[in-house]
């Protein structure tokens, strides 16, 4: 039997941010159609550290497929040559239960995170949002321009990082896009005037202020995803409607959600649906251009399994990636 491998490289040639996009529209549909079975990632923690190791398995009717991901999570990594997600995803025949694919996980999860951003984005933010704030200058900083960039035309990108000499390397490198791309000192500056803003960041404390978001904002939060951390101050999320990729997965791990919850700023009826509601039918989105909107994302195992599925019929399409006996 052979397995197809996919590395960085292929998974960077072969699936593109739009495509992804509607890939992620279509698995986070399905998910809310109850096609997909998705258990709750178990996590290993590194003693005295804030690494993990998390297995991410899922089943999706539709696509007729298994698969799993497993993955590390060194966030310490941000600004090195390694991204903070590594691993590999396993793409299982549904029908058969052999193995299809080994694919390299990070660059999956670096497309498909920005993508299901970039979904959220397309259902809640303003028409006519013109204006991005981007918290973050590592490997989803960098893929979340391209997401954003994909769903709006936005005039002028606002880069923070709190290593600054981050923020002017991916400013300089993001230029290419043909946006004007200012960094800022203060994560306020950059916040206070956007209409999209997306936080990318490792901080385990908030990055993000309630009181600097402006009336008509969409905020999608991607960075935190423990119970212990968070990039929102409470009051960023008790002004805001939000969304989730999954409520299950939102009140086990969602720090930018349990936090305030166990303030007592909010209950859990402060989630207002999940994004496949909202693509479905089953829920509303944004209900008037003032409100605040946001989307805590955590990243689901059908959105490694809907890549996977898709990378391996194209790479076998396209005579692409490597062969191996197994």
């Amino acid at each position: 039997m052979k397995i197809l491998i996919l590395s960085k490289h292929d998974v960077e040639s072969l699936l593109s941010m739009q495509k992804c996009i509607d890939l992620m529209a279509d698995a986070l549909a399905s998910l809310a159609r109850g096609d997909v079975i998705l258990p709750l990632r178990p996590v290993l923690r590194v003693p005295d550290t804030p690494n993990a190791f998390a297995l991410m398995p899922a089943y999706s009717k539709s696509l007729r497929a298994i698969g799993a991901k497993l993955i590390t999570v060194f966030p310490g990594n941000h600004g090195t040559d390694l991204a903070s997600h590594q691993g590999a995803v396993l793409l299982f025949d549904g029908e058969r239960g052999n193995v299809l694919a080994l694919i390299d996980a990070a660059s999956i999860t670096a497309i498909r995170t920005a993508a299901v951003s970039g979904v959220a984005t397309r259902l809640l933010a303003t028409k006519n949002a013109s204006m991005l704030a981007v918290l973050g200058s590592g490997v989803q900083a960098r893929a979340h321009i391209h997401a954003m960039l994909a769903v709006r035309p936005f005039k002028k990108v606002l880069l923070w990082s709190r290593n600054a000499d981050h923020a002017r390397d991916l400013g300089e490198n993001a230029k290419r896009e043909g946006v004007e791309f200012v960094v800022t000192r203060e994560a306020e500056r950059a916040v206070r005037g956007a209409d999209v803003v997306c936080t990318v960041t490792a901080s385990r404390e908030p990055v993000l202020c309630g009181e600097w978001l402006r009336s008509g904002a969409h905020v999608n939060a991607v960075g935190a995803s423990v119970p212990t951390s968070r990039e929102l101050d409470t009051e960023a999320v008790r002004r805001s409607r939000v969304f989730v990729d999954r409520r299950e997965s939102a009140l086990n791990e969602a720090g930018d959600l349990l936090i305030p919850m166990r303030e007592g700023a909010i209950t859990e009826n402060h989630i207002v649906a999940e994004i496949g509601q909202l693509l479905t039918g089953a829920a509303a989105g944004r209900q008037s251009d003032g409100e605040i909107t946001l989307f805590k994302s955590l990243g689901l195992a059908v959105e490694d399994l809907a890549s996977a599925q898709y990378l391996y019929d194209r790479a076998k399409r396209d005579e692409a990636g490597h062969w191996a006996e197994f």
